[in-house]
């Protein structure tokens, strides 16, 4: 009798509990998070989207010409253990957010320093060419370790260091140091910052770094403040009176480059309400031509801009005697990028341009319409001495 009074009272506690399950399951269904694409206004080169547990990077552009895609998965540092990813379906599973990583291009510096992550950066290939003050003393320090050069990493010293995140740059994916550190079971991200075209798509890369570090709202805040400076400085050169003739460029090797016009440069000098003799070309890079074509159609431009990394008048006649030629030379109307350097030698337009096209456009209205930035100080370029 007592056996089939427990019988009953443990069939009856296990109805109990099915019933309260069943009414749990019924009041609180699972929720599906729906995915979430960051909106990217500029930039071309990658996409942002955030699935709920974890978020998932692509970059379409990694190089130009690039037909590969690339895609990473963010995951919470917290969550790594629970969330199961098809690993075969990205290239790189990354924890977040980073604590410790190399990078391998100097464009990656400015948006790292003003999401305020920059101790997170342990290497770099080549550090003399960085400029910034703030990553020379940590270089100073012995906080970030040389690396060699991008095309051969030492990657014992990679290593050594044991980054969560090799974030690189190539023009392919055939760097064999990159794939020994893969093999290490380091992710190795790549950045495509350096293939935009436009000046606030370059910008736009910021947004690229933020999900890395859980500073997205950061990033969108630090963007929609370049972004506004940006156009107020294009709208304030529509109210230039003249539209003055632009050369860019010089001679490397009996060759001219010159700005095409789809390149990011030409995009500044349509912004700066300029008249760019190659504005018409469809070439996003430079276009190589002689010396005798670029005297033909650019002879009287009333300014030339970036002649190549010569300083000085003086360097620029040493260098080719036929420079003298062109107005703009005599009528010191040279203007470079190159001039401003950091203490190892680094170029500062290098470096920082990419993620302040507002001020690289400030500066070029200063230039080419003297009076509407009366009070300005250029940060890039200065004239030639």
């Amino acid at each position: 009798m007592a056996e089939k009074q427990l019988s009953r009272l443990l069939i009856g506690i296990a109805s109990l509990l099915l019933v309260l399950g069943c009414g749990k399951k019924k009041k609180n269904p699972p929720i599906e998070v729906a995915a979430k694409e960051s909106q990217i206004q500029y930039a071309t080169g990658f996409t942002v989207q955030h699935n709920g547990q974890f978020t998932e990077i692509e970059v379409t552009a990694a190089w130009p010409g690039s037909e590969k895609s690339f895609k990473y998965a963010l995951v919470p540092r917290e969550k790594l253990a629970v969330i199961s990813l098809p690993r075969d379906a990205y290239d790189a599973i990354v924890a977040i957010p980073i604590e410790r990583m190399v990078i391998t291009s100097t464009t990656h510096i400015p948006s790292l320093e003003a999401l305020g992550v920059l101790e997170s950066v342990v290497g770099f290939p080549n550090t003399d060419l960085i400029s910034s003050t703030a990553t020379r003393q940590r270089i100073d320090q012995g906080l970030i370790k040389e690396l060699g050069t991008n095309e051969n990493i030492n990657t014992e010293v990679v290593l050594e260091l044991n980054p969560e995140l090799v974030m690189g740059f190539g023009i392919n994916d055939t760097n064999k140091a990159y794939d020994i550190i893969k093999r290490a079971g380091i992710p190795v991200v790549y950045n495509g910052d350096w293939v935009e075209q436009t000046p606030l798509g370059k910008a736009e890369w910021i947004k690229f770094f933020a999900p890395f570090f859980q500073k997205e709202m950061e990033a969108d805040s630090i963007f929609n403040d370049i972004e506004k400076s940006y156009q107020e400085a294009k709208v304030l050169a529509k109210n230039a009176k003249e539209r003055p003739i632009v050369l860019t460029g010089g001679l490397y090797k009996d060759v001219w480059y010159v700005s095409g016009g789809k390149s990011w440069m030409a995009q500044f000098l349509e912004d700066a309400n300029t008249d760019y003799i190659w504005a018409d070309t469809e070439e996003t890079g430079g276009i190589g031509l002689s010396l005798e074509a670029v005297l033909e159609k650019a002879q009287q431009a009333d300014y030339w801009l970036n002649p190549s990394l010569h300083g000085t008048y003086e360097e620029l006649e040493q260098a080719n005697i036929h420079y003298h030629q062109f107005s703009a030379f005599s009528n010191k109307k040279v203007y470079s990028n190159a001039i401003r350097k950091g203490a190892t030698g680094g170029l500062v337009f290098y470096e920082l341009a990419p993620q302040r096209p507002d001020l690289v456009l400030k500066d070029l209205i200063s230039i080419l319409h003297p009076g509407l930035l009366p009070s300005y100080e250029s940060h890039f370029y200065r004239p030639l001495q």
